[in-house]
């Protein structure tokens, strides 16, 4: 798969909180993700879940952004992205203890995405029972830029 990820954009399902902190803390550990997404080293996989998941998420109080400020947001991530109909029904995944994990792991078999990259402990802890490689952060941007080999 390392020669792969050097060919051709790698299709990936980032979980919301990873894709939150890329968006709104551009200094942040996972900033990086905008540019590889805007220079098309990434394509991130979305569905009609992941995407609401995201509205919804990005709505919260606490970040305290006004409905033009969500939209710039949105705006920035989704022409980047390809959409994907990710059928819940059709398809088997590890049980995971958060309903809504399950929706990225619905994405990422539905997508034939390269990778799932997360920061959650919970989606972290399938990596060795789900066909797709489960990413930290971290290992993903290694292994993007190639100082890891990617698993084949």
């Amino acid at each position: 798969m390392g020669a792969v990820w050097r060919l051709r954009p790698v299709r990936s399902v980032l979980d919301t909180n990873v894709l939150v902190s890329s968006l709104l803390f551009h200094t942040g550990q996972v900033s990086w993700l905008r540019g590889a997404w805007r220079q098309g080293r990434i394509r991130p996989l979305v569905s009609r879940e992941t995407t609401a998941e995201l509205i919804r998420v990005l709505a919260y109080p606490k970040f305290a952004l006004s409905a033009d400020d969500r939209r710039e947001l949105l705006d920035d991530y989704l022409p980047y992205c390809e959409s994907v109909d990710a059928p819940a029904r059709l398809v088997a995944v590890p049980e995971c203890r958060d309903p809504f994990d399950r929706f990225f792991l619905y994405l990422a078999l539905a997508g034939e995405a390269d990778v799932l990259v997360t920061g959650d402990a919970d989606i972290l802890a399938l990596a060795g029972t789900f066909t797709v490689p489960i990413l930290s952060p971290g290992s993903f941007r290694r292994k993007l830029s190639g100082e890891e080999e990617a698993d084949d």
